[in-house]
């Protein structure tokens, strides 16, 4: 037989079926298995863990985590860290509360109620203004992101202190003939059975997904978070870039504060106190590289859910808030240790 037909035929033959790897696939999958276990777990040790409602409020919490969590996703993608984001939430819902109780204006002897959607966009600015500081630091004074958003957490909680004078902003329901009533319906109110927070998650997180696949700056954001030197030869705008991830991660932040004011209808300074972690540890759990460069939105929202199923499945069946605490970190160790047996894998296999 010639050296063509044996070519032909060896193309004729059937390719052999590819080997079901069940490590990899458990390995790759993590998440969305990990949030099984978890729910068919409390299922089984409470009767009131798997309704309907409970899954509805449970998910009204998760919108918190998983704001955070999506602004978190695009620093980690970037190669950044993001220590600032509880911070920033705890300053944004004092603001808004500031704004919602009314601004005197002592030159003209008035007080300034603003709508609601008024206090939406400024809060929004307030944290797309940290997150732009930050960015600045990062990206223009080359100032390590650790550092950076270390020191602008600091400043965040300092300034939510000052504004309150370490109290708490309660009643936020305002009043009618003042115009500055509806803030709790971010909170409380549902659309078609489903609450608004929710919503507001799942809409940013589209948002998040079609920039992240569909865009430009999509391609820009993993590039530069998986090599910036090569990127920014390649003619990436990695300043630029870093700078909006940044500010990016702080308007997530002013809208999880907006959110979980509305949920308690108070804002206190402290709000969000050790948040950055539970969002970092979502991020990870999802399958996303603390180096940069790998990650999806699609994960970090099952990573969300199951840090917020959890810390509510603990509650229902009782467990202590500081054993809470303990799962919580162990979640993060683990979740790292797998990422790292995840790519460190995959470099090997090539």
């Amino acid at each position: 037989m010639s050296t063509t037909a044996q070519n032909k035929s060896a193309d004729n033959s059937p390719a052999k079926p590819k080997k079901l790897d069940i490590g990899r696939l458990l390995l790759e999958g993590r998440a969305f298995f990990a949030l099984i276990a978890i729910i068919i777990f409390f299922s089984v040790m409470s009767p009131y863990y798997f309704t309907a409602n409970n899954f509805l409020i449970m998910s009204s919490h998760v919108a918190i985590f998983g704001l955070l969590a999506l602004g978190m996703l695009l620093v980690i993608l970037n190669g950044g860290i993001d220590l600032s984001v509880g911070s920033t939430l705890g300053l944004c819902g004092v603001f808004a509360g500031f704004l919602i109780q009314g601004v005197n204006i002592e030159l003209l002897g008035i007080t300034f109620y603003p709508s609601l959607w008024v206090v939406v966009v400024l809060t929004c600015a307030l944290g797309a203004a940290v997150g732009c500081v930050n960015g600045l630091l990062i990206a223009h004074f080359k100032v390590p992101a650790f550092v950076a958003t270390l020191g602008t957490m600091y400043v965040a909680r300092g300034i939510a202190l000052l504004i309150t004078n370490g109290l708490t902003y309660n009643k936020l329901d305002g009043k009618p003939e003042l115009g500055n009533t509806g803030f709790e319906w971010l909170g409380f109110n549902r659309l078609a059975g489903i609450p608004i927070s929710v919503i507001v998650l799942i809409i940013v997180a589209l948002i998040c997904g079609l920039v992240l696949s569909r865009t430009a700056f999509g391609r820009w954001l993993y590039a530069s978070g998986g090599n910036e030197s090569a990127a920014n030869l390649s003619g990436v705008p990695v300043i630029r870039v870093k700078v909006v991830v940044y500010m990016i991660s702080g308007i997530c932040a002013a809208l999880a504060g907006l959110v979980l004011a509305s949920q308690l209808t108070s804002a206190g300074p402290t709000a969000g106190t050790t948040y950055e972690l539970t969002a970092i540890a979502a991020v990870v759990i999802g399958g996303a590289a603390l180096t940069g460069g790998r990650g999806t939105v699609r994960g970090t929202i099952l990573g969300a859910l199951v840090i917020g199923y959890l810390s509510d499945g603990l509650v229902i069946i009782g467990v202590s808030a500081y054993w809470q605490t303990v799962f919580t970190g162990t979640v993060i160790v683990l979740a790292v240790l797998l990422n790292s047996l995840q790519y460190s894998s995959k470099r090997n296999g090539r």
